[in-house]
């Protein structure tokens, strides 16, 4: 009884702010979140109209290009960290895998999460695992059903840390134990619904402008989670390691560079093997009937301005060990990811109708969309603040 209340006391005591409230990051922050609050409520009462330049010729817009094309793969430095951890041991990584745990665990929470957002009859959101009229053949209950196994999985690899911060050894312990089997399962899931989300844009085909549409999408966005999951570790823990450094032992500032320039080295092979795929499709499509052409034009700042000159930019980066090339090489191509995720929801998407008949989003999609963002972040400064995410694991 004595343990269970001084549990509570603890979890009590880590609720309390730690540090000053008021600080220009809160109060820009909290404001915004507030507001898009209310117009997440708004939406909810009113429906998708009532926020959204939503229709019926342009279903999806900006919170699926963004909470699930495009923050999905950035996503993908979780599900590729601990593959090469805890089952190729690749103990060089170990400062990061938590860190990449709870990063991805996040992401699936919140941006999966907000797809309830995008649902008009938001309350049918279950029924894809209850099987209430819904296909289970089809490539979104697959996407679906996969996000849930997953995110169950991203929990289950990020418990023991939170095991750890409450001193429940025994469940610590425990969730060790069955540490390898759910990385496993995590990292299968994982590609199975990055190339999944691929597969919905395969339906559009006619719609999606033949430049992007392609046999091989699944294949490519599978490609891109892992170059962009390892952008994103790059450009995140950049951040982290100067706004946490009171946070993040000696040990593992010393192993930052050096961590930066594996990242580098797997994300310029990922994204050659892209390049590669992406310049084979471009053949088998005629691509050069439809490269003098606006739509051509926006196609080659997207391949060449946020895939090629990148990618140069990380090998020559790599050679000289330049960190500062290789942050800014991230970003570009964390960058191009987003502009190539938002090419398949709105901007390729029926490209032959006029400005005037085009989809672009309200003011209210955007505010909620940061609100998402900023959330997250509120999130992820409360749990680095308390729990020991950058603790270099003891082997056992």
């Amino acid at each position: 009884m004595n343990e269970r209340k001084n549990l509570i006391k603890f979890i009590l005591s880590e609720l309390k702010p730690k540090g000053p409230i008021f600080t220009p990051f809160n109060v820009i922050t909290a404001p915004i979140i507030l507001i898009g609050l209310i117009i997440i409520i708004l939406r909810f009462l009113k429906g998708l109209g009532a926020v959204t330049n939503l229709s019926q010729e342009f279903p999806w817009g900006l919170w699926i290009a963004f909470d699930v094309m495009t923050g999905i793969p950035w996503a993908g430095g979780a599900f590729c960290m601990v593959f090469l951890v805890y089952v190729m041991h690749f103990d060089k990584y170990k400062p990061i895998v938590r860190a990449a745990v709870l990063s991805g665990l996040l992401a699936y929470s919140f941006y999966a999460g907000a797809l309830i957002l995008d649902l008009g009859r938001w309350w049918n959101a279950l029924n894809p695992f209850i099987g209430n009229k819904f296909g289970f053949q089809s490539v979104l209950w697959l996407i679906a059903f996969h996000f849930l196994l997953y995110t169950i999985c991203a929990f289950l690899e990020f418990a023991p840390i939170i095991a750890e911060w409450l001193s429940l050894e025994t469940i610590r312990k425990l969730l060790h134990s069955i540490r390898i089997p759910v990385v496993i399962l995590g990292v299968t899931l994982s590609t199975l619904h990055q190339s999944g989300i691929g597969a919905l844009t395969l339906m559009a085909k006619g719609k999606i402008h033949p430049l992007w549409w392609s046999e091989f999408t699944p294949i490519l966005f599978f490609l891109q989670s892992i170059f962009g999951g390892m952008s994103m570790l790059i450009f995140e823990g950049s951040i982290s390691h100067r706004v946490f450094s009171y946070r993040i032992p000696e040990e593992v500032h010393e192993k930052h560079h050096s961590i930066l320039i594996g990242l580098a080295r797997g994300c310029a092979g990922a994204l050659f093997a892209y390049l590669a795929l992406k310049f084979s499709v471009f053949i088998h499509v005629h691509g050069w009937e439809y490269i003098i052409s606006k739509m051509g034009g926006w196609y080659l700042v997207e391949v060449i301005g946020f895939g090629l000159i990148p990618l140069i930019m990380l090998v020559s980066a790599v050679r000289q060990e330049n960190i500062e090339v290789i942050r800014i090489a991230a970003f570009l191509i964390m960058l191009g990811i987003l502009i190539a995720r938002f090419n398949y929801v709105f901007i390729a998407y029926k490209w032959y109708l006029p400005l005037s008949e085009r989809y672009y989003p309200s003011w209210m999609e955007i505010w909620t969309t940061a609100t998402i963002v900023l959330t997250e972040i509120w999130i992820l400064r409360w749990i680095i603040n308390r729990m020991p995410v950058y603790v270099i694991e003891k082997e056992e």
